[in-house]
């Protein structure tokens, strides 16, 4: 089994996911799907 907890991802001060946790039981396909690269400054 695999475990993660208390995950947070931040781009300089930008908090973009926070608090994550996830178990991935024996046996399971799991992937994540997101954005390669962090956001450009809108300008």
């Amino acid at each position: 089994m695999i475990r993660a907890e208390n995950l947070t991802k931040r781009y300089g001060d930008t908090t973009v996911v926070q608090d994550l946790g996830f178990t991935v039981r024996p046996g399971t396909v799991t992937g994540f799907l997101g954005l390669g690269a962090p956001p450009s400054p809108k300008g």
